[in-house]
């Protein structure tokens, strides 16, 4: 007999006996078992030959059936019709499952009760997951209370304040009762507000899905801090806008220290200028009337020594000896305060020559390895052998070296300077540590808008490396 032609009756009990994922079974009006389907067996494990005749109780845990939950479910049933209850429940094996279950009374069409249909569904992984969820969202929601470096908030979507967290009540001042329900304009100053500035940050929020911004908010005592401030337009999953989430973070300390750093390193730029200028006007003075009147002297005296008898033409020619021994040195300091080579043939050239003096003078093996690709500005040169100069003269102070090396390159727009020595070192935690000389050179190359570091291991020699941009920073004073 095919399907169609199968009595009604029949059909469906191929169906329940079909369903794998629901037991499906029937218990008489006293509540034991009368009929067991497939997806019974499968979820609570007994077949129909062991349980049909059995108490439906015997699923319920022993807690549960000592406080008369089993008997008390069925007379809902009849009451109401049906009941519906999530709960545990046991397997054959004894093991638990947490279980949907819909009990429905069942009459005959003289309103007498037959029985009861009983539909059980094992949603054990379904209640994990909600449990898991809730732990995450609590351990979450805890996170966000215990946070008291960021004000992290919730917006509706006209901008009131829906939660507060502690971290929000530390840096702003109000209490959640006092500011849940209130505009988060009450955060901005006057002028923003004038101006619409909160209403366009939500808008700017919903258009890119988040705002960054930085600039002052206001306290609930009236005084200002620096913010940092983000907020991030929420959606459900049918796109509407549900919120907004608002992470606010104080940076006054920052900023002021950020504003100190720079006004430090301005002086730093200033003083460096006029003692560059004061070096130059001083190496001038020298070359242009000292050595030039002492090249005349010694012109005279070579010439007055031509014409006098001896002895008096050695002793003369002695003085002039003098005066050539005077007028290199007096070269030397003018190499020293203003080197000519910056000037005639580049950056490269005047380390190279003042490396092969001083290095050569004190007895140190070196080299000056060129792997510049641009030439630095003026400004960032003379910089640049300033520290070489610093660099070098610690070197020979210092670190009882027997070889020193230096390589200039091109390097992220700027130029880059490693100076390495095979010397005695130092612990990262001691490089340049009470030396003058290295506080001057981290001074000079934070001030042109670099860096510089300094490192070495005991016995294993220092390196110092500094970079420095190409052109000088333009950024304008915040606004």
């Amino acid at each position: 007999m095919d399907d169609a032609r199968r009595p009604p009756d029949d059909r469906f009990r191929l169906m329940v006996q079909g369903v794998l994922d629901y037991a499906i079974f029937m218990l008489d009006p006293e509540g034991r078992i009368s009929s067991w389907s497939a997806g019974a067996e499968r979820i609570k494990g007994w077949s129909a030959g062991e349980i049909i005749g059995q108490h439906f109780s015997v699923f319920y845990p022993p807690e549960d059936v000592a406080a008369g939950k089993p008997a008390r479910e069925l007379e809902i049933a009849v009451e109401r019709g049906r009941l519906e209850d999530e709960g545990w429940r046991l397997r054959k094996d004894g093991t638990r499952f947490w279980a949907n279950v819909v009990i429905t009374a069942l009459y005959d069409e003289h309103g007498q009760l037959q029985g009861f249909g009983k539909v059980t569904r094992d949603v054990t992984e379904r209640r994990d997951a909600e449990v898991a969820l809730r732990e995450s969202e609590e351990r979450f929601r805890l996170l966000v209370q215990g946070v008291l470096d960021y004000g992290i908030f919730m917006l509706d979507p006209e901008g009131r304040i829906s939660s507060w967290n502690a971290g929000a009540e530390r840096i702003k001042g109000w209490s959640a009762g006092e500011i849940i329900g209130q505009h988060f304009s009450v955060f901005y100053p006057p002028e923003d507000v004038a101006v619409g500035k909160p209403a366009r940050e939500l808008e700017i929020a919903v258009q890119q899905g988040r705002l960054e911004d930085e600039g002052w908010r206001v306290r609930k005592d009236g005084t200002r801090f620096w913010a940092n401030v983000v907020i991030t337009a929420l959606f459900d999953e049918q796109g509407r806008l549900r919120g907004f989430g608002k992470v606010t973070r104080d940076m006054t300390e920052r900023r002021n220290a950020e504003q100190a750093l720079r006004e430090r390193r301005r002086l730093v730029g200033h003083l460096v200028d006029a003692q560059e200028v004061e070096r130059r006007r001083i190496a001038w003075d020298v070359h242009d009337e000292s050595i030039q009147s002492m090249v005349a002297v010694g012109m005279r005296l070579q010439l007055l020594a031509s014409r006098l008898p001896e002895p008096h033409a050695a002793a003369v020619a002695g003085l002039d000896e003098s005066v050539q021994a005077a007028i290199g040195r007096l070269r030397a300091l003018v190499s020293r305060l203003r080197p000519p080579e910056l000037d005639r043939s580049g950056l490269v050239e005047a380390v190279s020559g003042y490396v092969d003096e001083v290095a050569g003078h004190w007895g140190l093996a070196h080299s000056v390895r060129d792997e510049l690709t641009a030439e630095p500005s003026p400004e960032a040169a003379i910089t640049v052998y300033r520290i070489c100069q610093e660099a070098l003269s610690n070197v020979h102070r210092h670190a009882r070296a027997t070889r020193v090396d230096v390589v200039l390159s091109t390097v992220d727009n700027g130029t880059r300077v490693r100076i390495t020595d095979d010397g005695v070192g130092t612990t990262g935690e001691d490089a340049g540590a009470g030396h003058f000389g290295l506080v001057e050179m981290h001074e000079r190359a934070e001030a042109a808008h670099g860096w510089l570091s300094v490192t070495g291991t005991p016995g294993g020699g220092t390196t110092v490396e500094f970079w420095l941009p190409m052109l000088p920073d333009v950024t304008g004073p915040e606004s």
